[in-house]
């Protein structure tokens, strides 16, 4: 009798316990406002307004995203929220978009698709063929410079070139390295590209009106800042034409330290500038000749240049590093490598109280390797 009794009142603690548990759970604040989407009526969807272009819904989700709500987004809480003034836009205006245009436009190559027979038929079969080229000089033309921004803030080009003042690079900039006689290793937006790839000057194309006046940098944004190359007063796109303020070096990250990042930087003048005080001698294999800062350099022509391209490549030790060093700069080839500090081990107690055994651990690092970042 006594242990039925001890096992109702266990029983009954037991479902007090379940029941306060979940209704504790259950009580949750009311929201401070409208939930997202509440006022949509999602009972019958085939009456709601279609957006009918990609166009009209972005511009609607970028309204939307301007507004203010009483919630709090992830990238509201995990990122810091940078002053406006720290990011200045010193790049050229964006072009004036007719939307109208664009509309008929878009319009037009509907109607073209669907009269063409052959192209619907292709699509039905999935045999259908898409021009890559066409796709990239679209993307270019369109939203690929708002991504070369993103990449080059990614990688810190913003920071350590201009101070954080950013510009989108409006103008397609096409640089590649001969490899040989038949292959080029293109530069993209942080793709590798080795010494050995890199040892000859590349080839730079873009599109410039006739009349227009270009600079071309190449700068190594390592530890200490260095120019590689700068083309200055190049009429137009004809970039063998420009005057070499510096001639072309070839990258020589140093063995042990890691990826360097070299960026090319194509500006555009206003009218022909005098770049006498930023003339190198040719050759020059004087690092101390060749120290370079963007952002001096920038600042001391702002008024008469503007950055317009960007194309970035990253780069690593490798054979032909230790040939620059040794022949180009004449100088002895240095080598970083990480020293390793001794294991830390706290002094063993006679009695321990609480505490683990360190045996083991001396044992292992007498006999394995450990691996991490100290």
């Amino acid at each position: 009798m006594a242990a039925a009794c001890w096992r109702a009142v266990l029983y009954g603690c037991r479902r007090w316990r379940g029941f306060s548990t979940s209704a504790a759970l259950s009580r949750r604040a009311a929201p401070l406002g409208p939930m997202p989407n509440e006022d949509i009526d999602v009972s019958d969807l085939e009456r709601l307004e279609k957006y009918r272009s990609f166009d009209r819904y972005r511009r609607r989700a970028e309204q939307e995203a301007r507004a203010s709500h009483w919630w709090r987004t992830y990238r509201e809480h995990f990122v810091e929220e940078t002053d406006p003034k720290d990011k200045i836009d010193i790049g050229l205006p964006p072009p004036k978009v007719c939307w109208t245009q664009q509309l008929l436009e878009r319009k037009r190559v509907i109607r073209e698709l669907r009269a063409n027979v052959e192209e619907e038929r292709a699509a039905r079969l999935r045999t259908a063929s898409i021009p890559l080229e066409a796709v990239r000089a679209e993307w270019e033309r369109t939203c690929g410079p708002y991504h070369q921004q993103r990449l080059a803030e990614y990688y810190g080009l913003y920071r350590d070139l201009f101070h954080n003042a950013t510009f989108v690079p409006r103008v397609p900039l096409h640089v590649a390295f001969a490899v040989n006689e038949e292959d080029l290793m293109p530069v993209y937006y942080g793709n590798e590209v080795t010494p050995t790839e890199a040892a000859q000057a590349p080839e730079v194309t873009y599109e410039a009106e006739e009349d227009s006046m270009w600079t071309l940098l190449l700068t190594n944004l390592g530890r200490h800042l260095w120019s590689l190359r700068l083309l200055t007063n190049i009429p137009s796109n004809r970039v063998a034409e420009g005057q070499e303020t510096c001639p072309y070096l070839p990258p020589f990250p140093a063995r042990g330290s890691g990826f360097h990042r070299f960026t090319f930087l194509l500006f555009k003048q206003d009218k022909p500038i005098d770049f006498s005080e930023d003339t190198r001698p040719s050759p020059c294999y004087q690092l101390a000749q060749r120290t370079f800062h963007t952002f001096d350099f920038y600042k001391k022509h702002q008024e008469a240049m503007t950055p317009a391209g960007l194309a970035f490549f990253q780069c690593r030790w490798d054979d032909s590093v230790t040939h620059t060093f040794h022949h180009l700069l004449d100088m002895r080839e240095p080598v970083f490598e990480f020293v390793w500090p001794p294991p830390y081990h706290p002094k063993q107690k006679r009695f321990p109280h609480r505490q683990p055994l360190r045996y083991l651990d001396r044992y292992r690092d007498s006999h394995e390797p450990t691996y991490g970042i100290y």
